[in-house]
């Protein structure tokens, strides 16, 4: 029999704040984090705004030195991961190293540090390279990096399956500890695309919205004036436990994970089966995964990226997964309010359904002034809703046709 495995810390780092605490109460307060740009000059983009984080200081996390040698986004796992571990409460030196690991997905990885050191070589020769480039652009530096900072020798790697990244370390994550290879994982996901190539790049896919003169409203899920969804960093960081390990040292345990679902499209690159035939595999792998009935499942929320067919795509992944029940459903989209952290996405978003069970407040789709016709289920638009939350499906699709459903639930001793 698998080991239960249960989430006891998290850390957020997203244009909506730094702290659990604060991120919770501006995303059930509706507030957008959607703003105008300003880590590059984006006159000459398609696009200027994005879910940019602010006011974050790595050197005041990490000290100058170390922060140097960070790409952005494993400086935002770095200080997710401080914050999730400082939550749970957890001691690393009282647990042995070799059953604690690090599973941090990431959708692009230092996108920043490549594009910095490809101009240096470019202006000033290849001779000018940086040592540390490979080391801070590889995927896997976050995942390293948090290994290193607390000398954990269990389970580590790095996920990359675009938008899924997140969803599916922790799903992986989660098999580790049940059958007994770690006891404990630091795992979610990190991103910083918000770089010239990376707007540059998703505005060229025509991906994104470019309500230019309403940043703030741009990312509309099943909204029938939805133009793309909005470019946005930061991470989403848990702590998961084996459930027996945790009760022992007394850990607050916010949900239970039950079941993990994965499926491919296996048709396109970039567009997502129209059916959704690939995110109806994900959701009911992840039930049956988890034993669960459909009935019993409170909350999803929604990968809802604000795409014309992406949102339509899960809409009808849901109907056809859920049958009547998809009707009495509570479904929410957070990137309404942080736009689309592509590989640290999932990381965030089972953050907010964990949240939702420990408070039962459901986080609102805010921008849905007029639901697409086919988007007819409830979507909680523009204010949060206080209700009983016991079991919440979390889903996220990717590039590449990769999709990843997790449910969790209220944790019953």
């Amino acid at each position: 029999m698998s080991r239960r495995v249960v989430i006891t810390g998290m850390g957020v780092v997203t244009g909506l704040g730094h702290t659990l605490e604060g991120f919770w109460s501006a995303l059930c307060a509706g507030r957008s984090g959607v703003r105008e740009l300003t880590l590059f000059d984006t006159t000459l983009f398609r696009v200027h705004f994005g879910g940019q984080v602010i006011d974050f200081d790595p050197e005041a996390l990490f000290g100058s030195k170390e922060a140097r040698r960070l790409d952005r986004f494993a400086q935002f796992a770095m200080g997710a991961s401080e914050s999730a571990v400082a939550d749970s409460g957890i001691s690393f030196d009282k647990i042995p190293p070799e059953m604690c690991g690090v599973y941090i997905g990431s959708g692009i990885g230092g996108l920043n540090e490549f594009e910095t050191q490809h101009s240096t070589m470019r202006d000033k020769g290849p001779g000018k390279i940086s040592p540390f480039t490979i080391p801070k652009l590889m995927v896997n530096a976050a995942s390293g990096q948090v290994s290193i900072r607390w000398g954990l020798q269990g389970p580590t790697s790095a996920i990359a399956t675009a938008c899924a990244s997140a969803a599916n370390a922790i799903g992986d994550a989660f098999r580790l500890i049940q059958v007994g290879d770690a006891d404990v994982m630091i795992t979610g996901g990190s991103e910083a695309a918000i770089t010239h190539m990376g707007l540059g790049g998703f505005a060229a896919m025509r991906a994104l919205s470019t309500r230019n003169d309403d940043p703030t409203h741009a990312s509309r899920p099943f909204d029938r004036g939805r133009d793309g969804f909005v470019l946005a960093e930061g991470a989403g960081v848990l702590i998961l436990e084996e459930e027996s390990f945790a009760r022992a040292r007394g850990a607050r345990i916010y949900a239970e994970l039950l079941g993990y679902g994965m499926s491919s499209d296996g048709s396109h690159i970039t567009a997502p089966d129209e059916q959704g035939r690939g995110a109806i595999r994900a959701m009911r792998r992840c039930l049956d995964d988890a034993k669960a009935p459909i009935d019993s499942v409170d909350y999803i929320n929604a990968h809802g990226t604000s795409t014309q067919l992406g949102d339509l795509a899960e809409v009808r992944a849901m109907k056809a997964v859920f049958g009547p029940h998809a009707k009495a459903l509570k479904i929410s989209s957070t990137k309404s309010q942080l736009g689309h952290l592509l590989g640290a996405s999932g990381g965030v978003e089972l953050v907010a359904s964990a949240m939702a069970i420990h408070t039962n407040v459901l986080p609102p789709t805010i921008n849905l002034d007029e639901p697409d016709d086919e988007c007819d289920l409830d979507f909680i638009p523009h204010v949060a809703r206080e209700t009983r939350v016991d079991r919440v499906m979390s889903n996220s699709f990717g590039f590449g046709g990769h999709n990843a459903s997790l449910l969790i639930g209220r944790y019953v001793p």
